[in-house]
């Protein structure tokens, strides 16, 4: 079931954009567009549907419109032309006040710079969003502490945001997300500007808060091996339009256009596939006499024992879900069609 769809999604910055309008109808350019009418293209006839419950990410390098695309699916920008929908409702045609009533019930944002009240504690900049919707001060410390054990800060509630890392400062701004409950969490590059190891931190943080609740995640990156580590379906931009959307493993093993071919050339297949991924690619039903493998496992943790031993049966949590082959693995580590 789709919870987010966007249709036809064009946003043109400038002071006079029916010129741009025109020329875009016509076929022109973003930078043919720029350099006549000095209006800048940032999405273009953009479309996407994300499911609920699923991780979906959009990624294209600096400039492609990602995060232009992300402020549309929440008003934070008005789109051009286009329609975005949320649970069947369209947040393009609501009220002010209900699009605020959206935005405070159903959905959050995360974004790459911190945005933390410094003269707050800890625990003060995760209840602002308690505070605001007029939740009691009983029930504000009880959902606020619940949260920073999720995200892994206990004993850091009296703490200012000057005393904490830049990794922990991320996991305060998380919790405020998560804190409020929301159904749809937007996310725009929140782990970019983190060392790798504590980047690779918060996205097994991340992944294991999905496991428990599955919200319905929309995270921007420009990183091609995050987007494919953490990503259920991911959309590829590039120059205001989405070119490719897909499962990460369909987008590895068959790339819509040469953009896109060479943008995940240098994934690293065995540490982003799973055994799930694979299996899921063979139509065969499983048999029950081959030896099995967990679905979720790396391919990476078991490509040697598949190559030496032959095929497997995957299964999830019991389920047989498909077979994993020797062919079906060189087939993806080659990138062939």
């Amino acid at each position: 079931m789709s919870l987010i769809s966007a249709e036809g999604l064009t946003k043109v910055f400038g002071d006079d954009i029916e010129p741009a309008l025109s020329m875009l109808d016509d076929g022109a350019t973003k930078a043919e567009i720029l350099e006549r009418t000095g209006s800048t293209v940032a999405v273009r006839d953009a479309s996407l549907s994300v499911r609920e419950g699923e991780t979906f990410v959009v990624m294209g390098r600096s400039g492609s419109g990602k995060s232009t695309l992300l402020r549309c699916l929440n008003g934070l920008v008005v789109p051009t032309r286009g329609h975005v929908h949320v649970d069947g409702e369209e947040l393009t045609a609501m009220s002010r006040e209900r699009l605020r009533e959206v935005c405070r019930t159903r959905l959050t944002m995360v974004f790459q710079q911190f945005g933390l009240f410094p003269h707050r504690t800890v625990a003060g900049n995760v209840a602002f969003g308690l505070e605001v919707s007029g939740v009691g001060p009983e029930e504000r410390e009880r959902r606020v502490g619940q949260t920073l054990a999720q995200v892994g800060l206990d004993g850091y509630a009296d703490k200012r945001p000057e005393e904490l890392s830049g990794g922990m400062q991320q996991r305060v701004g998380l919790a405020r997300a998560l804190v409020t409950d929301p159904d749809i969490l937007l996310m725009d590059e929140p782990f970019s500007a983190l060392d790798p190891l504590i980047r690779r931190e918060l996205q097994d943080e991340l992944m294991r808060l999905q496991r428990e609740r599955r919200r319905t995640i929309v995270f921007i990156t420009h990183d091609v091996d995050e987007a494919f580590r953490i990503a259920d379906r991911l959309a590829i931009m590039e120059r205001g339009t989405v070119v490719q959307t897909g499962a990460p493993v369909d987008v590895l093993a068959e790339p819509a256009t040469p953009y896109v071919r060479d943008f995940v050339a240098d994934v690293d297949r065995t540490r982003a596939l799973t055994a799930g991924d694979v299996a899921g690619r063979d139509a065969r039903e499983a048999d029950a006499t081959l030896p099995e493998v967990e679905a979720s496992t790396a391919l990476g943790a078991v490509m040697a024992r598949v190559l030496r031993d032959g095929a497997h049966r995957v299964t999830d949590n019991g389920r047989a879900v498909g077979t994993i082959t020797p062919a079906a693995i060189a087939q993806l580590l080659d990138g062939a069609d």
